[in-house]
């Protein structure tokens, strides 16, 4: 909600002239027209002013004469899920908020709704890998530098954090560590806080968690930084609560399928022929959910793998569970899968087309 929302009440005498001054000076492109019980009568924008000059209306004239007399206004007890799907469907992006008495008691503004609440949770990110895989590629470059839709794949993963709310971030790094260093800073670029983990060997997407400087206070995030995945992070770190889970790992379904025809025999009976059959599995997607307790299963200055701790867990009975995902998910970890994610880029991860108005 727009803080300052009681600068733009005006009256309805004033004169149209002063209301543009006002809305240059507020840069809100609005201000509610108000008696003086400051009651909603209506409300003036920068669009209605454009037009009124263009029928010929005069500046010195009252801005009652060319308020919008029937504006659309939420009442103070509304959610804020009902005002953003309002706010979206009559394509409006400033909405006076009343109370049941038709007094001014703020403003909503879309962007402020659309923004994500801060969520504190640290997500670590994986990024010191060799990428030998990729051959020639990364030879000069780490691999989560490399441009996948005009960006890092590092980069892509970072907003897709953001974009949920969450900024407080590890980069664990190795291989060419500088050049992720100098290509993120210290995340205020994006008003996030990044700090990274150096590894002065492998150790592992486990075992690099026994380098974080301080130990988190709650669930955290882990993850590869070589994934493209529209997966939605809140969704997982819920689903990890409400399993009352130590650790969850995230599974994408693989399907393969078998080229031959698969007999069925009975001893030396032939009982019947499954002519090239699909077989899915659910496989590792290199993305995790922990709680702070799974730590202390890490041993420091090791090579220890995300798999090994959740055999540890599991040989523990602690309680782990499986996220299965129905987004988009590819790990880049063939030059196929670097040419594949090239051409999924526009489809899955390109900006969506503004809609607001006034």
């Amino acid at each position: 909600m727009y803080t300052n929302w009681k600068k733009i009440l005006i009256s309805p005498a004033t004169p149209i002239i002063d209301t543009m001054r006002l809305i240059d000076e507020v840069a809100m492109q609005i201000v509610l027209v108000v008696d003086e019980g400051n009651r909603l009568m209506g409300t003036v924008t920068d669009g209605d002013i454009r037009r009124a000059i263009l029928k010929g209306n005069s500046l010195e004239e009252p801005v009652q004469n060319v308020m919008n007399t029937r504006p659309t206004a939420f009442k103070s007890d509304e959610s804020r899920e009902d005002m953003l799907v309002a706010m979206r469907l009559l394509k409006i992006s400033k909405v006076p908020i009343i109370d049941n008495g038709n007094r001014v008691v703020g403003l909503e503004i879309l962007d402020e709704l659309l923004k994500p609440k801060p969520r504190d949770n640290p997500v670590v990110l994986m990024a010191g890998g060799l990428g030998s895989r990729l051959g020639s590629l990364t030879k000069d470059c780490p691999k989560p530098l490399l441009p996948i839709g005009g960006q890092p794949v590092l980069q892509t993963i970072l907003e897709s954090f953001i974009s949920f709310g969450f900024h407080r971030f590890y980069f664990s790094v190795n291989y060419k560590a500088e050049m992720i260093k100098q290509h993120f800073g210290d995340g205020s670029r994006w008003n996030v806080e990044i700090q990274y983990i150096e590894e002065d060997k492998r150790m592992g997407t486990a075992g690099a968690l026994s380098l974080l400087p301080e130990k988190p206070d709650m669930p955290f995030f882990v993850m590869n930084g070589d994934i493209l995945t529209k997966v939605n992070f809140l969704q997982l770190l819920e689903f990890h609560a409400d399993h009352r889970a130590v650790a969850t790992m995230c599974a994408f379904r693989y399907d393969m399928q078998i080229p031959y025809g698969v007999l069925q025999v009975d001893k030396h009976r032939l009982v019947e022929i499954n002519e090239k059959p699909v077989q899915s599995f659910f496989v590792n997607a290199g993305i995790y959910v922990l709680s702070p307790e799974t730590l202390q299963h890490i041993p420091t200055e090791s090579f220890y793998d995300m798999p090994t701790l959740f055999e540890k867990l599991i040989h523990d009975n602690k309680e782990t569970a499986v996220f299965p995902l129905r987004e988009y998910w590819l790990d880049i970890g063939q030059i196929t899968d670097f040419k594949r994610a090239q051409g999924d880029f526009a489809n899955f991860f390109k900006p969506k087309e503004d809609s607001q108005a006034e």
